[in-house]
């Protein structure tokens, strides 16, 4: 691991075309390399593009893989690049959403989908805004020490641990200005999550924005990154939603789903497909991925 931190350390001194060109192979490589996340990637968009054919699916999963590895690559820029350099790749699109709310005095929940430039993004705007975020400790402690100090570099975080719960972000998000930096868009099995739609799918969903946004009375901003041809990334921030939580745990799930199936439509590549988004299933559904 040790080895992995010093190559990347020696990557984070290149241009940023050639790191970009470094992971884009390194990306091509995995396509072969990892058949298990190449199965699920190509289960996902089966289920998700039904319309599509397995060609057209087959080129979004390897610019997706191409993607994945140009987020691998650049940790060497996130844990120990020049943040004057790391914030200057990223520019902001319609950031007077955020700001605006914040001046006002509002909570805020950042609404934060898994899009493959999703840590660029996060790296710069964190120099700026000051975050709440969840972290999921690794198995492996050397690199969960990395994360954790990569996550702390800016001194401009405060991270609550997936096992606290909901209570302790309720807690720091009415404490703090800060707003609350949300991905909610994995599996985490049956417990506080809903089946809702997402690309038509019944699918385990969790049920935590509307109750946070109710009780800390926390307006919902979406952002989303999207990472340029040139290798930059544009963080786009949408309006405040209006009439949000609109009263069941079901109409806020779907709305979030709703808002997030059309942001992947848009830049479908770029989404992050190799996670088992539909691994929990309906009582008497078979497994996806089988």
């Amino acid at each position: 691991m040790k080895f992995i931190f010093f190559l990347l350390k020696l990557i984070n001194r290149l241009p940023f075309p050639v790191i970009q060109k470094i992971g884009s192979i390194v990306g091509k490589i995995s396509y072969y390399a990892v058949p298990r996340r190449r199965k699920v990637g190509l289960v996902n968009l089966e289920k998700c593009f039904p319309e599509w054919t397995q060609e057209q699916r087959r080129i979004i999963l390897k610019q997706h893989f191409e993607h994945m590895g140009k987020l691998l690559v650049e940790y060497g820029l996130y844990w120990y690049g020049d943040a004057g350099r790391l914030k200057s790749l990223v520019h902001y699109q319609d950031k007077q959403h955020l700001d605006d709310a914040l001046l006002s005095g509002e909570k805020v929940i950042l609404l934060y989908p898994h899009f493959t430039a999703f840590e660029l993004a996060v790296y710069a705007l964190n120099q700026d805004v000051p975050l709440i975020s969840m972290y999921s400790h690794q198995k492996n402690k050397t690199l969960d020490e990395q994360i954790l100090k990569g996550r702390h570099r800016y001194n401009n975080v405060f991270l609550i641990g997936r096992t606290e719960g909901l209570r302790a972000i309720i807690k720091e998000l009415r404490r703090s200005d800060a707003p609350f930096l949300y991905l909610p868009d994995q599996d985490f099995g049956r417990k506080d999550s809903v089946f809702v739609d997402f690309f038509g799918i019944k699918t385990a969903t969790i049920a935590g924005l509307g109750r946070i946004a109710a009780m800390t009375g926390a307006k919902v901003i979406p952002a989303i990154p999207i990472r340029q041809e040139d290798g930059t990334v544009v963080l786009r921030f949408y309006p405040a939603w209006e009439h949000f939580p609109e009263g069941s745990p079901e109409a806020d799930a779907q709305r979030m789903n709703d808002f997030i199936e059309a942001r992947i439509r848009e830049n479908p590549a770029q989404y992050y497909w190799l996670h088992k988004r539909f691994k929990t299933r309906p009582e008497g559904e078979a497994d996806f991925y089988r």
